[in-house]
């Protein structure tokens, strides 16, 4: 028995300091012109399919037959999928043809995916693929004709889905300026933080991310007095910042990232917490 597990403790030894060793040698090569091994492809999407399966079980699915609903879900995949996925009879744009993993055509994602699954795909995003966490976007409503839209897709010719999802459509596909106010979430604001880049440019507390220096870090901001040097630190306040840095201070570099009303909630909640 000794034996045995000196033999195990051994081989493990050996093989975090071959991965260590590997990793460090920079041998694996990054590069979106090289492709990953099949067997590193299969691998992660075995992982990928397996994650969502075991997350959507929980998800109740509406009635998705609801007159304007798959044109509404049209609407939608114009203007948040089209560019990446593509459909029938339109390619991707450059970014969805050049990222890798491909982010592939949808017209069989119906027959791949349950109901469920794809809504949990569409509001939660696929981390290291590029697929976004529409939820933050995108009303419920829109993420169920989202769904029913890709159920039908399928089924579309060319000529169909053109009329579905043809610039000529009015409108756009955007999370209502006034969705329903609710409690601040302060977890939901951490993942808001990541879903609008805010880690991008800023070092965030519990926030996984580069070690950037283009804004200043965030550690701490919660007993700093003044927001951009001139107003109170106040929940309100840092709500506006948020939604609108330019009201604040004309000069600032802080982009208008176009958050949303709850999700400014959210994040100053989080903020908040950072002493």
């Amino acid at each position: 028995m000794k034996a045995a597990l000196l033999t195990l403790l051994a081989l493990l030894v050996a093989g975090v300091t071959g991965g260590v060793g590997f990793i460090a040698s920079g041998a694996y090569d990054i590069s979106a012109n090289v492709q990953h091994t099949q067997p590193v492809y299969s691998l992660l999407e075995l992982t990928m399919q397996r994650s969502v399966k075991r997350r959507a079980e929980s998800v109740a699915v509406p009635a998705l037959n609801g007159p304007g609903l798959v044109e509404r879900g049209g609407l939608c995949f114009r203007d948040k999928c089209l560019q990446c996925h593509g459909g029938p009879g339109v390619a991707q744009g450059e970014i969805g043809r050049s990222m890798q993993p491909l982010p592939g055509p949808l017209v069989d994602s119906a027959a791949r995916w349950r109901s469920a699954e794809l809504y949990w795909i569409t509001r939660n995003g696929i981390k290291m693929s590029g697929m976004p966490a529409w939820q933050h976007r995108l009303s419920d409503d829109d993420l169920w004709a989202l769904v029913a839209f890709m159920e039908k897709l399928p089924r579309l010719t060319p000529a169909q889905f053109a009329t579905l999802t043809g610039p000529q459509l009015p409108g756009h596909c955007e999370a209502p300026a006034s969705a329903a106010a609710r409690p601040a979430d302060a977890e939901r604001g951490r993942v808001a933080l990541t879903q609008y880049a805010c880690n991008a440019c800023h070092r965030i507390p519990g926030v996984t991310g580069s070690d950037v220096h283009v804004g200043p870090p965030l550690a701490g901001i919660a007993g700093r007095g003044l927001i951009a040097g001139s107003l109170p630190n106040t929940p309100e306040t840092m709500q506006r910042w948020l939604r609108d840095p330019k009201s604040v201070d004309p000069h600032t570099a802080m982009p208008d990232m176009r958050v949303g009303e709850n999700d400014a909630r959210d994040i100053a909640a989080y903020l908040a917490t950072l002493h």
